[in-house]
């Protein structure tokens, strides 16, 4: 009876793929009145700043909305409110360093010309500007 020895082939570098470093958007969507970040608005933000991570982030812009019912000098606050609440939500998980653009439009565009409202609009809109970062150049 013969016996081979077999020996386990050595295992090569390991292999990563790189990041996919283009733009997208994500949207925080909130409760009427408020501009409380909640449990699932968190998670899709973990979810975003894990998509970024690899990436050279240059920059995030935070559009806040509102819908169409109440005051507009209160609708405009309260989206100001929801994109600066995003804001922080993103730089308690890390994302600094980075230019934020703040920006809102309330309630404008929240009704269609026929005086419909558009549903939805209790929410910021959160783009990412990303890049690849610089290929690593190795140690000497």
């Amino acid at each position: 009876m013969l016996a081979a020895c077999h020996t386990a082939p050595t295992p090569g570098p390991l292999i990563v793929a790189a990041p996919v470093c283009s733009d997208f958007t994500i949207s925080i969507y909130f409760e009427a009145n408020s501009a409380k970040v909640g449990h699932d608005a968190g998670a899709l933000i973990d979810a975003a700043v894990k998509q970024a991570h690899g990436c050279a982030v240059t920059g995030v812009s935070v559009l806040g909305l509102s819908d169409a019912a109440g005051d507009p000098n209160a609708n405009l606050v309260l989206s100001k409110h929801r994109a600066r609440e995003v804001m922080k939500a993103l730089a308690r998980r890390g994302v600094t360093n980075v230019e934020f653009r703040l920006m809102a439009a309330g309630d404008t565009g929240a009704e269609t010309k026929s005086g419909l409202a558009k549903p939805l609009r209790r929410r910021a809109d959160v783009q990412f500007h990303l890049t690849e970062r610089p290929p690593w150049k190795g140690g000497k």
